[in-house]
């Protein structure tokens, strides 16, 4: 089974409210690592909201769970949130905000598999 959700099934999740992730990358600081994700959630029948997150890289191999990681601004424990009226905008909006690409969200859960390829990537 493919990782990736196509445009097709990915707007399908959404409006089925199940909840999209996508991997965006890290930023390495002299000290820490920082990494970024985020989430969309249909929040109503007319509401879609985007999460962006970014957390200080926490785990290891045998700990993934990058919910768990503490996040780089506190005052932001639910991400810095945005909400649209359609899918079509929020997903542009990821586009223009955070260089979202479309073949990249997963299904809610999977972001923990993308943290463990950027883990083994560093090996």
């Amino acid at each position: 089974m493919a990782r990736y959700l196509t445009e097709e099934q990915l707007i399908a999740h959404l409006r089925l409210d199940k909840a999209v992730e996508q991997w965006l990358g890290v930023i390495k600081e002299e000290t820490y690592t920082i990494i970024k994700w985020l989430r969309i959630d249909k929040e109503s029948a007319s509401q879609y909201s985007v999460a962006y997150f970014e957390c200080f890289d926490e785990g290891e191999e045998d700990f993934v769970d990058i919910y768990e990681f503490s996040q780089l601004d506190p005052d932001e424990p639910f991400g810095v949130i945005n909400s649209f009226d359609t899918v079509e905008d929020a997903l542009k909006f990821d586009d223009t905000s955070y260089t979202a690409m479309i073949g990249k969200y997963v299904s809610a859960g999977s972001i923990q598999e993308e943290y463990l390829d950027y883990l083994e990537s560093r090996s």
